[in-house]
């Protein structure tokens, strides 16, 4: 998967370099990113429309279509109706994906090290430091762990990704809620930042008893071992797209609410807890630069889903893709 993934991304950005092609220019979130630019290359193809998206995180995507310096914006952290009204804004949901912790313990697997939104949280806060705690031994009878420190890993930059993981941690973890909180960026108490997913998952990489939390497709793409997490339900669960989907099945997005939702800390007995949906974010005073972007997301909608669950992301389900068209339509920007 992942020279494939590198090809995909490369060929993606060679494209925008073409001569004389008509350019659709977004930027934003690093959460889905491997997805947007495997169907940006499939669009290429296809049409010939280039689309050029700046994998910059969340703040810098919602920064720059605040300014109007790009076609679209891309954020991770949905933006309530009465932001969108100040910026004057339209959202709508792309895709759907997890974020995952992701460890470095020396012979330690994937799946195999299990933590709940408790012992997550005081690993954030920096009151649990060493892997052979007794919170994390009580959870892992049978595997052996190091007394090594804990090396934490969050992000730098401001992030949905982080927006995600932290409004998760804040609605499971009343200490998490009471001394942090949760946003794209917060004051973190422990730990390096990487900017980005890629810094995040470089980091892991390369930092022994090292933890951090990434977009599962960059946990998979750099070969990191993911935890499983327990959910509301009380099961242990694996992140995969079935989890995912599992954490889809029980969402409600209103599109009267320009769509406005968070996923985590879904109830379904096998539902993933730190799901969430990638948003999509344009100018209301453009409408036919939105009909020229619709038109790509309206094509990715139709052609892209088995792409998507390629990367190991949830394409939007059939009755929330009619409820976009919907909304373009009552916008008059529909393709």
């Amino acid at each position: 998967m992942k020279k494939i993934l590198a090809g995909v991304l490369t060929s993606a950005i060679l494209s925008s370099f073409a001569i004389g092609a008509e350019t659709i220019n977004g930027a934003g979130a690093t959460f889905p990113y491997p997805v947007y630019a495997a169907w940006a290359y499939q669009y290429y193809k296809e049409t010939g429309i280039k689309l050029n998206y700046q994998s910059i995180g969340s703040g810098g995507g919602v920064r720059q279509i605040k300014n109007r310096t790009v076609d679209f914006g891309a954020s991770d952290a949905p933006l309530p109706p009465s932001k969108l009204d100040e910026y004057k804004l339209y959202q709508f949901p792309a895709i759907i994906g997890g974020v995952v912790p992701v460890v470095n313990i020396p012979r330690v697997k994937s799946g195999q090290l299990k933590l709940d939104s408790d012992t997550l949280c005081h690993i954030y806060l920096g009151e649990i430091k060493y892997w052979d705690n007794p919170k994390i031994k009580a959870l892992n009878p049978n595997l052996k762990l190091p007394h090594k420190k804990i090396n934490v890993v969050h992000r730098s930059d401001g992030s949905g990704t982080t927006a995600i993981f932290t409004t998760y941690l804040a609605g499971a973890c009343p200490d998490w809620k009471q001394k942090v909180g949760a946003g794209k960026a917060v004051k973190w108490p422990v730990g390096i930042g990487g900017k980005g997913n890629e810094g995040v998952a470089n980091y892991v990489r390369r930092l022994r008893y090292s933890i951090g939390y990434v977009e599962f497709a960059y946990a998979k793409q750099n070969r990191l071992s993911y935890t499983l997490l327990k959910n509301p339900a009380g099961n242990f669960v694996a992140p995969s797209i079935q989890s995912f989907k599992a954490a889809g099945a029980t969402a409600k997005f209103d599109p009267n609410k320009h769509f406005y939702l968070w996923m985590v800390n879904a109830p379904g007995k096998n539902a993933w807890p730190i799901a969430g949906a990638s948003f999509i974010l344009e100018a209301r005073e453009k409408p036919e630069t939105n009909k020229k972007v619709n038109k790509f997301f309206k094509w990715a909608f139709e052609n892209g889903d088995k792409i998507a669950e390629r990367l190991d992301y949830v394409p939007l389900p059939k009755e929330l893709k009619e409820k976009i068209y919907k909304y373009w339509q009552s916008k008059g920007i529909n393709p």
